[in-house]
C-alpha cells in the first residue's frame, strides 16, 4: 500500500503524537472536528474523503480515560461508516489494562470489555505498546501488534556501566519484563516482595537480589500514584543500593505520584511519551514514543513485519 493511501487521525487525548507520527511518515494528519455538546457528548466529523484509505486512528486512553475511550469509539465508527478499508486503533497506553482478571469475587474483566468494544465499533486491528499484561492480546478477536518500550529505552540505558547495575521489579508480577531488561543489558536481576495496603499506597516487605553499593533500575508498565516505587525505592536504599533509577512505559501520574516524586526517592523517573506529560521540573526524563509508533504503522500499511522493531539484542 502506498503512502498516499494512509490516513492517521487524531483524538484529544495526545495530539501532540500524533503530530509527531505524522512528520515521521512524512504526512500531515488527517482534519477531523472533535467537538462536544452541551450535555458532554461527544461530537466527531471526518473532514477528508477516506473512502478506501488505510486509517489509523491514535488515541491513548489515559484520564480521563472513559472520555478518551469514548471518543476513540465514535471516531472508529465514524471511520467505517465513511468506508475505509481498514480501521487501526493506535492506543499507545490501553487504559483498564490492569482490570485483565477476575481476582475477586463479582469484578468484571474490563479489559476484555474494551476489547469487545474496540471490535463492536469497527477496528480491524490494535497496535499497542506495552500493555499491562500480555495476555490481554488474547481478550482481541482481531490482529493485535505489540510493542515494546525497551527499544525506545535501550539507548538511554546504555550510557550506565553495566557492571554497576541491578535490575529490579518492584512486584512479583513485573518480573518477566523486569527478567528481560536484565538480560537485554547484561545485567544481574531481582524482584521486590510487597503488600499493597489500598489503591495508592504499598508496603515493600522483602528485596531478593544484592543492591549493595549498587546502582538499582527498577522496571515496571505503568505508575500512577508511584506508591510501588516509592516502596521499592526506599528499600533499596536501605539495603545499601547507590542510586536508584525507574524505568516505567507509562507514567499516568497522580497529584499524590506527583507529591511522591517531589520527596525525591528517585535520582530518575525515565518514561516514554506514550500519555502527555508534565515533568514539573521534577527529575523525569521523558523518551519519544513517535519514531517508534510511526515505523510500525509504516509496516502495518505496507503488510510488512513487526516483529522486527523490537529484537534488540534478541530480545
Amino acid at each position: 500500500m502506498q503512502i498516499g493511501e494512509m490516513k492517521v487521525l487524531s483524538g484529544t487525548a495526545h495530539p501532540r503524537l500524533t503530530k509527531e507520527i505524522c512528520e515521521n511518515l512524512g504526512i500531515p494528519p488527517a482534519q477531523v472536528t472533535l467537538r462536544r455538546f452541551p450535555d458532554g457528548e461527544h461530537f466527531v466529523k471526518i473532514n477528508e474523503n477516506i473512502r478506501g484509505k488505510d486509517v489509523f486512528i491514535v488515541q491513548p486512553t489515559c484520564p480521563p480515560a472513559n472520555d478518551h475511550l469514548m471518543e476513540l469509539l465514535i471516531m472508529i465508527d465514524a471511520a467505517k461508516r465513511a468506508s475505509a478499508e481498514r480501521i487501526t486503533a493506535v492506543i499507545p497506553f490501553f487504559g483498564y489494562a490492569r482490570q485483565d482478571r477476575k481476582d475477586q469475587p463479582r469484578v468484571p474483566i474490563t479489559a476484555k470489555l474494551v476489547a469487545n468494544l474496540l471490535t463492536t465499533a469497527g477496528a480491524n486491528r490494535v497496535l499497542a505498546m506495552d500493555l499491562h499484561a500480555s495476555q490481554i492480546q488474547g481478550f482481541f478477536d482481531i490482529p493485535v501488534d505489540h510493542l515494546y518500550g525497551s527499544t525506545v529505552f535501550y539507548d538511554y540505558l546504555a550510557r550506565f556501566p553495566v557492571q554497576e547495575m541491578v535490575v529490579i521489579s518492584p512486584d512479583v508480577g513485573g518480573i518477566k519484563m523486569s527478567a528481560a531488561y536484565a538480560d537485554m543489558l547484561g545485567a544481574p536481576f531481582g524482584f521486590v516482595a510487597k503488600r499493597r495496603t489500598d489503591d495508592s499506597n504499598v508496603e515493600a516487605m522483602n528485596i531478593v537480589g544484592d543492591v549493595d553499593g549498587k546502582d538499582v533500575l527498577l522496571v515496571d508498565d505503568l505508575t500512577e500514584s508511584a506508591g510501588t516505587l516509592e516502596a521499592a525505592a526506599r528499600l533499596s536504599r536501605e539495603k545499601g543500593a547507590r542510586h536508584v533509577r525507574a524505568v516505567v512505559s507509562h507514567a499516568v501520574l497522580s497529584e499524590t505520584g506527583y507529591e511522591r516524586l517531589a520527596s525525591g526517592f528517585l535520582d530518575e523517573l525515565i518514561t516514554t511519551d506514550s500519555t502527555p506529560i508534565d515533568t514539573r521540573n521534577l527529575a523525569i526524563t521523558v523518551l519519544r514514543v513517535a519514531p517508534l509508533l510511526a515505523e510500525a504503522i509504516l509496516r502495518i500499511s505496507n503488510h510488512q513485519s513487526v516483529t522486527s522493531l523490537f529484537k534488540i539484542k534478541g530480545f
